[in-house]
């Protein structure tokens, strides 16, 4: 169970890296705007504001790889990052789309239950 925790929450991390990407560098390309539905204005209009929730989702991304790093003693640090990640995916779902609920919660929940597993077992 404890290679299968680490390895969900190294998605859950390696998600962010790719929502950072997403949101600081892609946000007005085609891509962005395809994955985004959005029109090259309104990606131009709030590019800052995705910029700075990319750079949020790198802080969770770091700080998932920093427990992950050190391993047990870093359950902890895992644990936070998990349950910041699980609120923000709710938070989503609830005021962008019912999908993040899907691609962003979903897993870190099922990472904390992994971990538990893990510390019980």
């Amino acid at each position: 169970m404890t290679l299968l925790a680490i390895v969900l929450t190294l998605l859950v991390a390696l998600l962010h890296i790719y929502f950072l990407v997403l949101e600081m560098f892609l946000w007005t390309k085609p891509f962005g705007l395809k994955t985004f539905h959005m029109s090259p204005d309104k990606a131009d209009a709030t590019r800052v504001l995705a910029a700075n929730q990319g750079l949020y989702n790198g802080f969770l991304a770091a700080g998932l790889l920093w427990g992950l790093v050190l391993g047990t003693p870093g359950d902890a640090i895992k644990l936070f990052f998990l349950i910041c990640v699980v609120i923000a995916g709710v938070f989503g779902s609830m005021t962008v789309s019912r999908k993040i609920l899907y691609i962003q919660a979903l897993p870190a929940a099922l990472a904390i239950i992994l971990l538990f597993m893990s510390t019980t077992g």
